[in-house]
């Protein structure tokens, strides 16, 4: 019995020196995930937010076209303002490039958040 109890008592020591070491270690490593994570994120969302006027059409070639329309009316040249008001938004479509950059911009985004979201979930465990 004695043996036995001296084992278990050398076990217990080396295995809380090695759970020690590794909580540790991977406790750093997931500060720094957190950290990058964290840079990583707000540039990304600052490029989002400066990006995001171009997934819709300027608001001011609409109101260019109605005010146009209401001059040509204004001067009494009907046929040319036409019988339907202008709708320069419906011809407008999203260029394919900005769709991608987009798109790209919103996983990588989604990733970092993801990966922010596990380190805490490791931290806290």
């Amino acid at each position: 019995k004695d043996k036995r109890s001296r084992f278990w008592g050398v076990y217990k020591r080396v295995a809380e020196e090695h759970d020690g070491e590794f909580l540790e270690r991977y406790t750093s490593d997931m500060d720094i995930v957190l950290v990058f994570s964290g840079l990583f994120s707000a540039v990304n969302t600052a490029f989002i937010v400066a990006m995001e006027p171009n997934l819709s059409p300027n608001p001011s070639d609409t109101t260019n076209a109605l005010l146009t329309q209401l001059v040509q009316i204004g001067f009494g040249n009907f046929a040319e303002a036409g019988s339907m008001p202008a709708a320069p938004a419906s011809s407008w479509s999203l260029p394919p490039r900005t769709l991608w950059i987009q798109t790209i911009a919103y996983v990588s985004l989604s990733m970092s958040l993801l990966a922010a979201f596990g380190a805490v979930l490791g931290k806290q465990w």
